[in-house]
């Protein structure tokens, strides 16, 4: 991308297909806001190239030949104010030429922005922001955001637990009330979700909708990112267009145990993946949790606990002294964080309790039975 450390012209940035994507779609893979702000003359050539990009797209409105010819008027002569116009003279008859179509577009849609929006005429626009989907939902939400360096767990008010990746955030409802679990993604997490077949647990990431009823599954969906993945562990797991897009259907993916999905969001496609062992990049993104086992045959309470902090990320403190000796045949791959503690605390016995804070979990223990 150095070479468009070169770029001078408007033109020049129209023609580039990554500057489109990022004004378009707000996809910014080369970085385009970090560079737009190293300096300020590159921030005015971005800012007019976008302008002109976002004015080719818009649609019609209703306004007289005499305002549009006054605001092209009044246009040209703040540009040539601006400009030395003994320099810029053959740009703007260049522009003239071949964009005056977009900037006619640009200041149509700049004279009714208020009428348009008040009638919610806006461009309909195939991308969904986080906040689009937070903004739809009428109850009160907590919100997680992680902005650390590690993993964060976050358990649900049902029992779930999400490990939610740097740089993501996650909205939820402090208690799941009415007959659906709602989630809201940005970013990257992994949820295990406690079973309640007459609840379904949906996740709203981007364009996407995921409904499980009790399985654990990875969703990856960036807002600047072109794609939206979800990878399943265990479960079935079925997965739709966001109602929000104005071309979306019903039509479900239904993913099994080590499928996945990867959905385009520039084209609106689904591609389904069965093997995921022949993905390079879904097997970058697997983590420990995703590839240790929880089928445990009597196996010491110290190796178990360490297969959790693995997993999860996490640190166990306990009495070592006092379970030493123990071990536990027992099967813990689908279920949730907490729930794995309750049953490992319950096999223990003799008043085994535990405490989640954050990435900390402490248990109290007088022994093994």
């Amino acid at each position: 991308m150095q070479k468009r450390n070169t770029y001078t012209e408007i033109e020049d940035l129209l023609a580039d297909q990554s500057f489109q994507l990022w004004i378009l779609s707000k996809i910014d893979e080369q970085g385009w806001e970090e560079w737009t702000l190293e300096n300020r003359q590159r921030a005015k050539l971005v800012e007019d190239a976008r302008l002109l990009l976002l004015a080719m797209k818009v649609t019609d409105v209703n306004l007289s030949q005499n305002e549009i010819h006054e605001a092209l008027e009044s246009t040209w002569k703040k540009i040539e104010e601006k400009e030395d116009f003994n320099n810029t003279r053959s740009k703007i008859f260049y522009l003239r030429k071949y964009w005056l179509s977009g900037v006619a577009a640009l200041l149509i849609i700049s004279l009714s922005s208020v009428l348009a929006f008040r009638n919610n005429s806006l461009i309909n626009n195939t991308v969904v922001t986080y906040n689009e989907l937070i903004e739809e939902n009428n109850e009160g939400l907590v919100e997680q955001t992680n902005n650390s360096d590690i993993t964060q767990t976050i358990t649900l008010s049902d029992g779930s637990s999400v490990l939610l990746q740097p740089k993501s955030k996650l909205s939820y409802p402090k208690i799941f009330t009415g007959n659906e679990r709602k989630v809201y993604l940005s970013g990257e997490g992994f949820f295990e979700i406690s079973k309640n077949p007459k609840k379904p647990f949906f996740v709203y990431a981007n364009e996407i909708v995921t409904r499980v009823v009790g399985t654990s599954f990875r969703i990856k969906a960036y807002q600047d990112q072109q794609n939206v993945e979800v990878l399943v562990r265990t479960g079935k797991v079925r997965v739709k267009s966001n109602s929000l897009i104005s071309n979306a259907t019903d039509h479900e993916v239904v993913l099994l145990p080590n499928q996945a999905l990867r959905f385009v969001r520039k084209d609106l496609v689904f591609n389904k993946i069965t093997n995921i062992t022949k993905d390079e990049a879904l097997v970058r993104s697997v983590g420990n949790i995703e590839q240790l086992s929880f089928e445990f045959n009597d196996i010491p309470i110290a190796q178990i606990f360490e297969t959790i902090e693995q997993a999860y990320l996490v640190d166990i403190d306990y009495p070592k002294d006092k379970l030493n000796d123990c071990h536990l045949t027992t099967s813990l791959s689908d279920q949730p964080l907490p729930e794995k503690l309750k049953i490992i605390c319950k096999s223990i016995g003799n008043d085994t309790s535990f405490e989640m804070n954050g990435n900390q979990i402490t248990i109290t223990s007088k022994g093994c039975n």
